[in-house]
């Protein structure tokens, strides 16, 4: 194989006068600056495109409650670009949010949250791609099979096996369009304002993102069925209480399955926060309860002021403090986790 195979056939022979070598270098230089000035361009739009979306940023807080363990795991990324190897042409940010609530052990929802935001950056569409809505979907469904997979795998080969579980609520961010994406019963809900009523007040609306999987559900109870499998006080065989799950090898054939479900949602100038929590939380907490609670955090006059952070930082880092807190007050004694994303616009 010829080495200089690439290399394009000299036209003539001679040595060009140097005249045309300035010539050359003058046409050289101008194309540089046009390029460096269309990158420059593409850079600004890219940048304005940026800052015309709602900035996000994340804040958690855990509580073991009266478990011996902490069994969930979360994930905070305002900005997962570092994990991607390349966006989408029209894609300026993508975030990610993540909550797993680990059954029969923390293993299952650690090796979640620690390798499904890397099997979503692996699965991400890339280059200018059409019908980008539907392929992020597919991305995430592939992203939560090849997830249980690995775990169930790697479950497998230990002695004894493992037989932990994980349910998990993520919701993925690209510009301002919300995918969320959901297994077993752990939540996420939207808190959006609603045009001023009559009395001048704007009320709060609160917005399902996710869907609840539990074996007393009719379609999940009917899969489980048709595996095989039943259902005995509202559980898989009696004992596992969610029927969609990542982990769980021993009750796959029974019907558990690690489909999501995904909801897409357009964020807008009225949306305040999304909230993804454990079931600790909503077993004293109904969804609107939760949103209320936060809404009222957020509305107090004086916060204790941190000088790295703004005030509305600190605020809503202390609602999502407390809103943990109070729920283990009102006796959850299952681990609880919170996590609030504040949309600023």
């Amino acid at each position: 194989m010829d080495l200089f195979d690439d290399l394009p056939e000299p036209t003539q022979t001679s040595v060009a006068p140097p005249v045309q070598d300035e010539e050359d270098r003058r046409f050289k230089r101008r194309r540089d600056d046009e390029e460096e000035e269309e990158e420059e361009e593409k850079d600004e739009i890219k940048k304005v495109c940026r800052e015309g979306l709602p900035r996000l940023r994340g804040y958690a807080a855990a509580r073991r409650g009266e478990r011996d363990e902490m069994q969930d795991a979360h994930v905070l990324m305002p900005d997962m670009s570092s994990c991607l190897s390349s966006l989408p042409g029209h894609v300026s940010r993508v975030s990610y949010f993540a909550v797993f609530d680990g059954h029969g052990g923390a293993r299952a929802s650690r090796f979640a949250a620690e390798n499904l935001h890397l099997n979503l950056a692996k699965k991400f569409p890339s280059g200018d791609a059409e019908n980008l809505d539907k392929l992020l979907k597919k991305c995430l469904l592939d992203t939560f099979r090849q997830t249980d997979e690995d775990f169930l795998k790697k479950a497998s080969s230990q002695k004894p096996a493992w037989k932990d579980g994980s349910t998990a609520t993520c919701v993925l961010v690209v510009d301002d369009t919300v995918y969320a994406a959901n297994l077993g019963d752990s939540r996420a809900v939207l808190c959006r304002t609603e045009a001023a009523a009559a009395d001048g007040q704007r009320k709060s609306v609160t917005l399902a993102l996710s869907k609840e999987h539990n074996p007393t559900i009719y379609e999940e109870r009917m899969r489980i069925q048709r595996a095989g499998g039943t259902v005995r006080d509202g559980r898989v065989l009696g004992v596992l209480e969610v029927s969609r799950s990542i982990g769980d090898g021993q009750y796959k054939r029974c019907g558990v399955i690690s489909t999501p479900d995904v909801r897409r949602c357009q964020l807008t100038a009225n949306d305040r926060f999304i909230l993804l929590a454990c079931d600790g939380l909503f077993k004293v907490f109904s969804a609107d309860e939760a949103v209320k609670f936060v809404l009222s955090v957020l509305q107090e006059a004086s916060v204790e002021q941190k000088d790295e952070l703004t005030e509305e930082e600190l605020r809503f880092e202390a609602a999502c403090q407390q809103l943990a807190s109070e729920a283990v007050r009102r006796g959850c004694a299952d681990n609880v986790t919170v996590i609030l994303v504040s949309v600023c616009h």
